[in-house]
């Protein structure tokens, strides 16, 4: 298993998120192009996620709800790339209208079956992204790439 490096950008409100995977490029990016998959390992363990809609296609739009013993946190965003090394996206917590993100996400073969995912979110401000970096973030992004990762080893994906 492999860690998952967040860091905060010094200079810009960016937060810059790193990990490798034991699959391959194509294996990364249809976990997080085709809904079926990605509802099953993103977020928290504690946490459900349903799609409401899913066109991972440049132009297309997406919006999903996670859910936790009766409470939802609604998330939205539009694809503005998906290509099969990069996906360019906007992603909108439904709760903070106003905080929307850019984010980027590339896929880097480093051969032999490992694939290195580099995500850079763009948030409007430091305060925004500090807020981000404080909301146990972490826990949904570690414990959902621990998920996908275990989905590669079972051949789910």
């Amino acid at each position: 298993m492999f860690e998952t490096t967040i860091e905060a950008d010094q200079r810009l409100p960016v937060i810059w998120l790193v990990r490798d995977f034991a699959a391959t490029p194509d294996k990364l990016f249809r976990a997080h192009t085709d809904p079926g998959l990605f509802v099953r390992w993103v977020g928290p363990d504690a946490m459900t996620t349903r799609i409401d809609h899913w066109e991972a296609r440049r132009g297309g739009s997406w919006r999903y709800v996670s859910s936790e013993n009766g409470a939802e946190y609604w998330f939205r965003g539009c694809f503005h790339e998906v290509r099969p090394d990069r996906i360019v996206q906007t992603f909108t917590y439904e709760a903070e209208p106003d905080g929307v993100a850019l984010e980027t996400l590339w896929f880097e073969d480093l051969g032999g079956g490992r694939t290195r995912l580099r995500t850079r979110s763009l948030v409007d401000s430091f305060e925004g992204r500090d807020a981000w970096l404080r909301s146990g973030m972490e826990v949904g992004v570690n414990e959902g790439y621990a998920k996908l990762e275990r989905m590669f080893l079972d051949g789910t994906v």
